[in-house]
């Protein structure tokens, strides 16, 4: 059996809100599609939908992860210093992110080279699910993704509408969002990440 590694560099950001929405960025400045930015949402209700800007895109997030709907809308990302501004289809949301945390400089302390290969992703799973999160996870599909951590700030305020519904203040993310066997940090927070989504094919 063949593997091919898809690798994904950006950051990842994850929030809740007050209303019970949850609330995930991925902004990828560099993938397999080009620059790219998608949003996860899950509703009150439980409902999980993908905003994604391309066919594409939305195929292959779709694909490696799990949805109850998903939509095809324009996605932008406005990053100036500390302040973000993420425009998905109905949503709108803009966040504001604090100093690095102590988790985020020894992150950085990790040479990129190692924080980015499949055998250290694994290896920093275990002491990740001590804090209730993990590095690594299998889709429904099948597919392996490795989550290589490389800098952390906290979000430390900010905002949501949902067509012209406030979802109001930033909050926790409780309960854990529902799409796929990896979370985001229970407190509201803006990754530097180098995702690596492993596809599998049966040569012959």
């Amino acid at each position: 059996m063949k593997r091919t590694r898809l690798r994904f560099d950006g950051w990842i950001a994850g929030a809740g809100t007050v209303s019970g929405t949850r609330l995930v960025l991925g902004h990828w400045p560099r993938s397999p599609f080009g620059p790219f930015s998608d949003v996860m949402v899950e509703h009150t209700d439980g409902t999980r939908r993908l905003l994604a800007p391309t066919e594409e895109v939305a195929e292959f997030v779709a694909a490696t992860y799990t949805f109850d709907r998903v939509d095809i809308e324009p996605v932008t990302v406005h990053a100036v210093g500390a302040h973000w501004s993420v425009t998905a289809g109905p949503l709108s949301w803009r966040f504001t992110t604090g100093p690095r945390t102590a988790l985020g400089r020894l992150l950085r302390c990790v040479p990129s080279a190692a924080a980015t290969h499949a055998l250290w992703i694994r290896c920093a799973d275990l002491p990740a699910r001590m804090a209730g999160l993990r590095t690594l996870g299998v889709s429904p599909s099948g597919r392996r993704s490795f989550y290589g951590a490389r800098d952390l700030h906290p979000v430390t305020g900010g905002e949501a509408q949902w067509h012209t519904t406030d979802l109001g203040a930033l909050a926790r993310v409780e309960p854990p969002v529902r799409f796929g066997p990896v979370s985001v940090p229970p407190r509201p927070a803006l990754v530097r990440v180098t995702t690596i989504v492993e596809l599998s094919s049966r040569a012959g």
